[in-house]
């Protein structure tokens, strides 16, 4: 944009509102039972468009390729950083629209449509998450609205912070299943059933991780059921009813990473940004922060990201990790176009399994024949979690954290106390959370050694989690996930799925912990709702972000 005006929203008015049709409902129909996937309605009478990027990152100069398809005639982009104060910076209108089918394995192969649009960016761009937003005109005068997003990368023209905003790109990726899969579900196999462990980001974004309406349920019990209440999953019912993805509160800029930037901006502190995906290449990119920060949901990590952040904790940096879920190993290939997670089947079906690349397998950190646990990296394990306050999953348990380590410089200027609880109002403690196997001595939580493990770590605060959905029986009670994570986690962790295995991990913890590696230190509040005690106010987790923050830039 050639000078700067208010900003207004693209994504004002009625949009994404498909013509009225009855259709029969079946009894035996649900959410669950039909689930879903986005791609596109590809009929000429609803008009539509769908744009992504050759690339998810740039530098300041670089030129970033638009790649389409519409059945539009004509369409509007317009790309605007986001944060607290959302500013416009390219918008054409009328680029011809036209169309190019999906191919059926795109989830994997990626869209290869045809190049839309390029545009050169300016050389004083600053870091940040670009919104992509392509809109066109419908015949009942709302529109067509779709998202996508880049990153821009600071440079050493361009650096303005000390803080370095790492995105969990790659556990957006995982949930993304626009073109028909993603790694949990999808349309693989002969019966068309499956979820697909190669994933391509040559594609649109899924409808909800880019963006959301204020409003959209998160994953967390809210309000607490009555007793004898059936397990509700507001999430799913919102998303089937509104047609956004059906993992949409799982990952996303729009459900955890924006309300960090904006709760941050709004306090005065200054982010640069890059992805995962520049972690794995461009490690080096950590050397001018003091601070490095990942939030949210951070479930996939490749070996490569792992060892840049021990790397730059050991040379004395510090990483403050207000997010959870450490869980699985993947691989970029394919110079970051591609993603690989073969999960519970890595052992049998990854092609570096039995070979001089097998610590490259795919499956949980934990995992046998991985065993590199989460905790050397960050201080906590994925599988000592993992859920909480939802669904089956201790729907009436604690909202907040226990304070157990109150005289720790975290907690300074909060005037908490040791078994206090904070963020409980604003649900912090929810949907999936990282904690340690621990043992208490005197009334204080203590990790019980294990191999990996930093003997530095220090449980500061915690409370219970469940691997596996309790399930008591109840009038018209129908469960999700069930023991479905518990049954494939242990079993390639202890090598069996006994009975006494199972025990040993169905309940498990989250925890905030402080380490030190090296010359730097590690605090980890492991929750991916840490964002809501800063979005909804709470003075506690407010406070405790700031002292870490302002610790970690002072350096």
């Amino acid at each position: 944009m050639s000078e700067k005006t208010a900003f207004v929203a693209p994504e004002l008015g009625p949009l994404n509102i498909a013509p009225r049709r009855a259709q029969p409902m079946h009894a035996d129909d649900h959410w669950h039972s039909k689930p879903w996937y986005e791609a596109p309605r590809d009929d000429p009478a609803w008009p539509e468009v769908y744009t992504y990027t050759d690339a998810i990152s740039y530098d300041p100069g670089d030129e970033v390729v638009f790649h389409s398809s519409a059945t539009a005639l004509a369409w509007t982009l317009e790309i605007y950083r986001d944060g607290a104060a959302p500013e416009t910076v390219h918008k054409v209108d009328a680029i011809e629209g036209r169309h190019t089918p999906t191919p059926e394995d795109a989830y994997r192969n990626g869209c290869n449509w045809p190049v839309s649009h390029r545009w050169r960016l300016p050389d004083d761009l600053r870091s940040g998450f670009y919104r992509v937003v392509s809109t066109c005109a419908r015949p009942d005068g709302g529109k067509f609205v779709q998202h996508h997003f880049f990153v821009v990368r600071p440079t050493t023209r361009t650096r303005q912070a000390r803080i370095l905003v790492v995105l969990p790109t790659a556990t957006w990726t995982a949930y993304n299943d626009f073109g028909g899969a993603n790694h949990y579900f999808g349309v693989v196999g002969p019966e068309r059933d499956l979820p697909s462990p190669i994933l391509s980001l040559e594609r649109p974004w899924t409808r909800g991780i880019v963006w959301l309406p204020a409003g959209a349920p998160r994953i967390c019990a809210d309000p607490q059921p009555e007793m004898g209440d059936a397990p509700r999953y507001p999430m799913k019912e919102w998303a089937f009813a509104n047609g956004f993805g059906q993992y949409y509160a799982a990952a996303g800029w729009a459900q955890y990473d924006r309300h960090f930037v904006v709760w941050a901006e709004k306090e005065g502190y200054a982010l640069d940004m890059i992805t995962q995906t520049d972690l794995h290449y461009r490690p080096e990119l950590l050397d001018d922060y003091p601070c490095v920060t990942i939030v949210g949901h951070d479930e996939y990590w490749t070996h490569e990201m792992r060892r840049a952040i021990e790397a730059y904790v050991e040379r004395g940096g510090r990483l403050a990790r207000f997010g959870a879920n450490f869980l699985w190993q993947i691989r970029l290939e394919d110079e970051g176009r591609t993603q690989h997670c073969y999960k519970f089947k890595a052992h049998r079906d990854d092609p570096v399994a039995g070979t001089d690349k097998a610590h490259l397998l795919t499956g949980a950190w934990e995992d046998q024949e991985v065993r590199w646990p989460g905790a050397s990296t960050v201080g906590v394990n994925g599988l000592h979690g993992v859920y909480a306050s939802w669904g089956g999953f201790a729907p009436r348990g604690q909202r907040g954290f226990t304070v157990y380590r109150p005289e720790h410089w975290v907690f300074d200027g909060t005037g908490l106390h040791y078994a206090d609880i904070f963020g409980d109002k604003a649900h912090i403690f929810a949907y999936e959370v990282d904690g340690l196997d621990y043992t208490f001595r005197h009334g204080l939580p203590y990790p019980v050694p294990v191999e990996g493990q930093p003997e530095s770590i220090s449980i500061l605060a915690m409370a219970p989690a469940v691997l596996a959905e309790d399930e008591p029986q109840g009038e018209g009670f129908r469960y999700y996930v069930r023991g479905s994570d518990h049954v494939g986690l242990v079993e390639r962790v202890t090598g069996d799925a006994t009975a006494a295995a199972l025990v040993k991990y169905r309940y498990g913890s989250g925890m905030m912990v402080h380490m030190t590696r090296g010359a730097g230190e590690v605090v980890t509040a492991a929750t991916c709702e840490w964002v809501m005690g800063l979005k909804r106010g709470d003075p506690f987790t407010q406070q405790i972000t700031r002292n870490v923050l302002d610790r970690f830039i002072a350096g």
